[in-house]
């Protein structure tokens, strides 16, 4: 009973944590939205019937909490390009300067972006930094394993060079694919040569032999932790887009996960330590910010490629076009979404 509260428990704090990063997205919007004068009708943490709704005196925006936790979103009058608009209304986004709009999209990614780095302060000051070593945990079914390589074995030598750093490891295992390769692992103090050939792995035929490597916690100072704090958003935002490109080229193989697969990584973060709940938080914060500025319709970077066109060429788009396309794009992302989580999120196993 107490295991199985525990789960229950870690489950949603995990959906909690999904849920404050898309309430944080959208908070951004709304903040900027209503600095400019816009009206807010509806704020809403997730989607469908609402559970709990509330309009507080004096207020225009209606606050809600609706059926499916996962997602969040702003309504914001005038946004809507097929949405009746009175020339005269100041409140309507539909009116707002072209600056104002575009802050106004744009802020939904900041905030993520910026939550992020506070995320990862918290994280590297609570657990410090984590750092590879060259002790490995081995695939099964992979050479390492065949050659009778175990978990806690620690690389020493490869290819008769000693081994100081774990991507020195993966250099040199890289580029022998298909070439058997001298590896000396040390378990319990002793040494022991092994022989192994990396198998060639996607279209650059990358040698591999199928071992990741062990980390460690490393405690940090806080000047330290604030530096690395900042340093590592735009590191996932530039792995996404390293890695879009790699997919689009066909150089890598694209792994999707839906909120279910992703709440999984997250409960098990937290079963691991608060730490690593809000370091994968954070992540995933700067993984949000990135992926809505893609050029997608639907996402943010859509609507801002919109707002480029008009400020480029200084007339705004037809709206029914804009209308279409937004509507295309989110149909496309939701059954993504649905395809996503069905096939891989709820065929995995649990954290």
């Amino acid at each position: 009973m107490t295991s199985f509260t525990f789960s229950a428990l870690t489950i949603l704090v995990a959906i909690f944590g999904l849920g404050f990063l898309m309430v944080v997205h959208e908070t951004g919007h709304f903040l900027v939205a209503r600095y400019f004068g816009m009206r807010v009708k509806v704020f809403s943490i997730g989607f469908g019937p609402a559970l709990w709704k509330r309009q507080p005196k004096g207020s225009e925006t209606t606050y809600q909490i609706a059926i499916i936790p996962f997602l969040a979103y702003v309504q914001i009058v005038g946004m809507n390009p097929l949405e009746d608009n009175d020339p005269k209304d100041k409140g309507s986004y539909a009116n707002a300067s072209l600056l104002a709009r575009i802050l106004t999209i744009f802020a939904g990614p900041l905030a993520n972006y910026l939550v992020a780095s506070i995320l990862f302060f918290g994280a590297f000051v609570l657990g410090g930094r984590i750092e590879l070593t060259t002790m490995v945990k081995v695939m099964p079914g992979e050479p390492a394993a065949e050659a009778k390589m175990v978990d806690g074995d620690k690389i020493v030598e490869v290819a008769g060079e000693p081994i100081k750093e774990w991507e020195r490891v993966r250099e040199l295992i890289s580029a022998r694919a298909g070439q058997p390769v001298d590896i000396v692992i040390e378990r319990n103090g002793v040494r022991m040569p092994m022989k192994i050939t990396p198998k060639a792995e996607g279209k650059d035929g990358h040698g591999r032999i199928g071992v990741v490597a062990q980390t460690i916690n490393v405690p940090v100072p806080v000047g330290q932790a604030a530096i690395l704090s900042l340093e590592k958003p735009p590191q996932i935002v530039a792995g996404l887009v390293v890695g879009l490109a790699r997919i689009i080229r066909g150089q890598e193989k694209a792994e999707l996960s839906g909120p279910v697969g992703i709440t999984k990584e997250i409960a098990k973060a937290l079963r691991s330590s608060f730490a690593d709940y809000l370091h994968i938080l954070g992540a995933l914060s700067a993984y949000l910010a990135g992926f809505n500025l893609l050029p997608v319709p639907a996402l943010d970077g859509g609507r801002l490629m919109f707002l480029g066109y008009e400020l480029t060429t200084r007339k705004r788009p037809n709206a029914r076009i804009e209308a279409y396309v937004h509507a295309v794009g989110l149909a496309m992302l939701l059954a993504l979404l649905a395809v996503v989580t069905v096939v891989s999120d709820i065929g995995r196993p649990g954290p």
